[in-house]
């Protein structure tokens, strides 16, 4: 097992858990190297390195940025940062910013299209932050009144392109996000890349761009991906001459394939990002 955990979430965004409460869960299950990665916020950083610095767990920086790429939607990880970078904390307050308004926005298609009325006051109680209330928030709601069993099918029958609650929303752009990261120090990591479901094409020019951007990175190791799915995006990495990242993508327990600080290993002949910290890891 790889015991370093570079993409975990806490209630400062969509986990269900405290910043400390995450670390200690890593450094439970042996982690050696952990960050925590919540969406567009980095106001947890300071609670979950001081608790990792109590536990003799080594800790770097993290942030997961929300980025609009064309139609799509991507998720770009920082690591090792200054978390203090001015034009980064400037940039994360740009991207929260509209979530509110998407928030009312997918509220209001639910109601008016699956005939569900109250889902923005029931997903309020479960974001701790409101600043960064989003679709897992809603999810969690609809399970709680019975309307999916779970969290999957919640995405898949309400949040999705196509589906009642889903809104189209423009986030950071892709250069940005890599340059508010590179700005501040830190390595920009392409997240989950097999959840985007791009074709092969459209996979091979956002690795190209995200390399002439200054992206080092690709998760290869994720919650998200599968055991065949982590072999291809070993080989992509390789052929890309990317560095190989690993997260558990960890929420909650119960809602995802891994709880923070257990990984799988990384395929043979990858590169891990995390010599970068970790030069003998």
């Amino acid at each position: 097992m790889t015991p370093i955990d570079l993409h975990c979430h806490s209630t400062i965004s969509d986990g269900m858990k405290a910043p400390r409460e995450v670390v200690r869960m890593a450094h439970a299950r042996g982690c050696q190297l952990f960050a925590l990665t919540d969406h567009d916020d980095t106001r947890g950083l300071a609670d979950a390195e001081d608790e990792a610095r109590q536990l003799g767990m080594p800790f770097i920086n993290g942030v997961e940025i929300s980025v609009s790429w064309g139609k799509h939607t991507l998720h770009i990880v920082g690591l090792g940062f200054d978390r203090n970078n001015p034009e980064l904390l400037a940039g994360l307050e740009s991207v929260r910013a509209g979530r509110w308004q998407r928030a009312e926005r997918m509220a209001a298609e639910l109601e008016k299209k699956a005939k569900i009325s109250g889902v923005l006051e029931g997903a309020r109680k479960y974001a701790e932050n409101p600043e960064m209330i989003s679709r897992a928030h809603f999810a969690r709601y609809l399970v709680e009144i019975g309307r999916c069993k779970n969290m999957k099918a919640v995405f898949n029958q309400y949040l999705v392109r196509g589906k009642p609650g889903y809104v189209d929303h423009e986030w950071a752009r892709l250069h940005d996000a890599i340059g508010w990261i590179r700005g501040a120090g830190g390595v920009a990591v392409l997240a989950h890349p097999a959840r985007y479901e791009l074709g092969n094409e459209t996979l091979r020019v956002l690795l190209i761009e995200f390399k002439r951007m200054g992206g080092e990175a690709i998760e290869v190791l994720s919650g998200c991906h599968n055991i065949g799915e982590t072999a291809r995006f070993g080989r992509i990495a390789k052929e890309y001459g990317y560095l190989a990242s690993a997260g558990t993508d960890y929420h909650a327990t119960g809602e995802g394939a891994r709880e923070p600080g257990l990984n799988g290993d990384l395929p043979m002949d990858c590169e891990p990002v995390w010599t970068r910290w970790m030069p003998h890891g």
